[in-house]
């Protein structure tokens, strides 16, 4: 009995001295870490994310505090080149949808364990594919589209006595006749579209990539980096560039010469936006954000909004514009508040992770299997709550998920760029802004008469040829 008694004795020394000695440190490895993650966004206020924040602190019990700035976009882009030469800017940040070809080397992919391509092409709209994918990898996924919308003066409308919104650009060209009126020394007093110009209109290298997109012009190869929407095609017989019919179709509505094309709109016109929201014009090409800024500036303007117009017997298209998150590829995790010998383990793929689940969170379905338009409250529970659909409600803005797109499609102010955002397109742009201007360039030379539409067109390819091979 006392040998059995010393054999219990001894094993209970051993054990407390095995604890003591530190052979028992197999708990601290599993010590969870705490990552606290900062996001850049541009528009949105703090408001619209705090309740999905709070909401994702209860899930994801690895990140700690989730920090939200609100940047400047006037100089947005600097401090976030800055911020990522340094190593300390955000882990998560806006980027826009032309931006990954200039972007893919300061970000990091999606892992594929998070998200994958089918996914991302399952969910969402497919110009977020087009954009955010590449080679397989995710690197960057949206809240929300926006598209193009073809604006309208509902009284002018009424007025001349035109009864419906136009489908197709033959019926375009006959509604914006009818609602241009001259002067007795032919000056535009009332205009039926602001097309042809782009000095003085909103969006206006937009509305021209529209009508390249809708006629079929390949813009770019983006494999080979050759600009192509300089180039001629060969139809049942017939070459023609496609590039060159759609920039002339934009620019003859500003030319006093135009025989099929009415003249519409010229350079000493005021600023599209402006002119709209005086009553002096009667057609427009804008994104969902405008209907704020003309509430804000003629509460009183009678206007609605419809589907962009399109060549019949062709593939429908719509342009394009929009922001999704992202993660930088490099920076130091912030781990303030944990023990240091925990933060001192946690590495930058660690990060990156957590930062990737807070996106996939914010910006995915919960429950592709839901049944869309559910009366749950989701804001309430964890179980329940669809941060993008969440977020959309308060910020009344177009979805880039195709159930929400569904949802939103008789939403009567911002169901129109829902839907648009199906069939929305875009194209691989280095240097977005550099191209913007080249292509604003060239219109104002054909506008001022310098030079004629092919060769203002292949000079434009020449220039933007020289980005891509930088």
């Amino acid at each position: 009995m006392k040998n059995t008694k010393k054999i219990f004795l001894s094993l209970f020394l051993i054990v407390m001295l095995a604890g003591l000695s530190g052979c028992g440190c197999k708990q601290n490895t599993r010590t969870p870490y705490t990552i606290n993650l900062e996001v850049w966004g541009l528009f949105d206020d703090e408001d619209a994310f705090r309740v999905i924040f709070e909401n994702y602190g209860k899930i994801n019990k690895k990140v700690g505090g989730i920090t939200y700035r609100k940047m400047t976009p006037d100089s947005y882009q600097k401090e976030l080149i800055d911020a990522l030469a340094s190593g300390q800017g955000p882990d998560i940040f806006l980027v826009h949808n032309n931006w990954i070809p200039s972007f893919s080397d300061k970000v990091y992919p999606a892992p594929m364990d998070i998200i994958n391509e089918q996914r991302v092409r399952n969910e969402f709209v497919d110009v977020v594919a087009d954009d955010f994918v590449s080679g397989g990898s995710v690197y960057a996924l949206p809240l929300s589209v926006d598209s193009l919308g073809l604006y309208y003066n509902k009284d002018l409308f009424n007025d001349a006595g035109i009864t419906s919104t136009p489908k197709n650009w033959e019926d375009f060209v006959s509604v914006a006749r009818k609602l241009t009126k001259l002067d007795e020394q032919n000056q535009i007093i009332q205009s039926g579209a602001a097309l042809g110009t782009s000095t003085n209109i909103n969006r206006a290298t937009d509305v021209l990539n529209l009508l390249m997109l809708q006629n079929n012009t390949e813009m770019v190869n983006p494999n080979s980096k050759e600009v192509r929407f300089d180039k001629f095609t060969n139809v049942d017989g017939n070459s023609f560039s496609p590039g060159e019919n759609a920039l002339n179709f934009y620019t003859q509505f500003a030319s006093r010469n135009s025989q099929l094309i009415p003249y519409t709109w010229n350079q000493r016109l005021h600023y599209s936006i402006d002119a709209f929201s005086e009553g002096t014009l009667g057609m427009m090409f804008n994104y969902s954000w405008q209907r704020e800024v003309l509430d804000s500036k003629a509460p009183k303007l009678n206007y609605d909004v419809a589907l962009v117009p399109q060549f019949p017997g062709r593939r429908q298209v719509n342009f394009a514009n929009y922001w999704g998150y992202t993660v930088i590829k490099n920076k130091t995790p912030d781990t303030k508040g944990m023990d240091p010998a925990v933060g001192s383990r946690v590495t930058n793929d660690m990060r990156a992770k957590e930062a990737w689940n807070l996106l996939v969170y914010l910006t995915t379905n919960p429950n592709p299997n839901a049944v869309v338009g559910s009366k749950q409250d989701a804001a309430k529970t964890q179980e329940t709550m669809d941060p993008a659909k969440t977020y959309l409600e308060r910020t009344k803005k177009p979805a880039a998920r195709r159930d929400l797109v569904e949802m939103q499609k008789t939403d009567a102010k911002y169901g129109v760029f829902a839907e648009g955002n199906l069939i929305a397109k875009s194209w691989y742009q280095i240097a977005p802004d550099s191209i913007e201007s080249i292509f604003s360039q060239m219109i104002t030379q054909i506008n001022n008469g310098e030079v004629d539409i092919h060769s203002a067109l292949q000079s434009a390819s020449l220039a933007v040829t020289k980005m891509m091979n930088k």
